[in-house]
């Protein structure tokens, strides 16, 4: 079992190190280059490089709803609402995250303004079918990217093969600034507008990200998680808070500031080890995706055709809601890095005030999936340790 003392996170992150706050050099020119763009927008969060994106789109047209998948992050929405947008749900296709084309082509309308198609977990959307269909009614596609940096789809970097990209350097992703995001668009117009748009300076927020940053550098390790995320988790779970647990709490405001220099900077030195931890991420991922595979009653999603992804995590479906539960019953709260990326459909989230809809497959993929970390911090003993539970229960 698990030694006390540690704790493994629930998806990979690249750690931040010390070293990384001396020195640097412009993280938006390297980022670009890591791209492949030619100019890199950085925000404060995912979230508000999204609100800039939505705030940019909606100046410019008389058209009012957004579409997204009905399984997503609820900060998505929280982002839409924030801008005087409507959000229109769309469901899955059967046991996957990605837009159902049919259920798409259904709803997009005249007065859809933007479509968002979102590559989780590192596993990507079909961004260019979403893109033929949303251009032939004049909408805007804005590719969130945010869990998916590094992987490419034909050859392209996911993030930059829509209209916009948008990603997510929170705590925990593949690069962190602890919060912050970042923008790109296809053409020079695009990127004005953009820029028009971009967050204000307010230095008492940017002072408590930099003082987390370092916090961060500090506690990610085996020994720091158990403290600053196990502890909270378990807590969580104790009084059934399950959108708690996996951090699904939509905040009251929506933090919007500029990132200052400093972290930036970090940002940059960091970037440089990320081709590499990617490449430890995928080794690592192969022989283990290949055993989940093996296990009966399990999916394990994949890459489709053309697409390489990053190996943050494995998302795994089981046949029945009573199946994952009884895995997370017996594995959350272990210390091995299973848990779950968002535990609802859209609009089952109290909170956001979304009317129901008819979105079964969203539904299904919220009760049958559940995930596994493929952090470097977990070892081969211990992924053998949660394949044993799937085995058992599966039996």
């Amino acid at each position: 079992m698990l030694e006390r003392w540690r704790e493994v996170p629930p998806t990979a992150g690249l750690p931040v190190k010390l070293r990384d706050f001396v020195g640097g050099s412009s993280f938006e020119d390297g980022l670009a280059d890591f791209l492949d763009v030619s100019r890199v927008q950085i925000e404060c969060s995912g979230t508000a490089a999204l609100i800039v994106a939505l705030t940019a789109l909606k100046n410019e047209s008389r058209r009012r709803r957004v579409i997204v998948p009905a399984y997503t992050c609820p900060l998505v929405v929280a982002a839409i609402l924030h801008c005087g947008l409507t959000p229109l749900l769309c469901d899955v296709r059967s046991g996957h995250f990605d837009f159902s084309m049919a259920a798409l082509e259904s709803i997009i309308d005249s007065d859809t303004l933007a479509v968002i198609p979102t590559h989780l977990g590192g596993r990507l959307a079909d961004v260019d079918s979403t893109i033929d269909l949303a251009h032939r009614h004049g909408a805007i596609v804005i590719e969130d990217a945010a869990q998916s940096l590094g992987a490419t789809l034909r050859g392209r970097m996911a993030g930059t093969i829509a209209d916009i990209g948008i990603y997510s350097f929170a705590a925990g992703k593949g690069l962190t600034l602890f919060e912050g995001g970042a923008l790109v668009a296809r053409d020079a117009a695009m990127q004005r507008l953009l820029r028009a748009e971009s967050a204000p300076s307010r230095p008492l927020w940017e002072l408590r990200r930099v003082l987390e940053l370092a916090a961060y550098a500090i506690v990610y390790r085996p020994s720091g998680l158990r403290a600053v995320y196990g502890i909270p988790l378990r807590r969580a779970l104790k009084k059934g808070r399950l959108a708690e647990a996996v951090g699904d709490i939509t905040p009251r405001r929506l933090p919007f500031h500029r990132v200052s220099a400093l972290r930036k900077k970090t940002g940059s030195n960091a970037l440089l080890r990320l081709p590499t931890f990617l490449d430890a991420l995928n080794h690592q991922a192969a022989p283990r995706k290949a055993k989940l595979m093996d296990l009966r009653d399990v999916v394990v999603l994949d890459d489709a055709a053309g697409a390489s992804g990053t190996w943050p995590l494995f998302m795994v479906l089981m046949l029945t809601q009573r199946a994952r539960d009884a895995i997370m019953t017996r594995s959350w709260t272990v210390g091995f890095g299973v848990s779950r990326i968002f535990v609802h459909a859209i609009p089952d989230y109290p909170g956001l005030g979304i009317s129901d809809a008819e979105i079964p497959n969203a539904r299904d993929f919220a009760a049958l999936m559940f995930t596994i970390s493929n952090s470097l911090f977990l070892t081969d003993p211990e992924f053998q340790q949660i394949c044993s539970v799937i085995e058992a229960i599966s039996a």
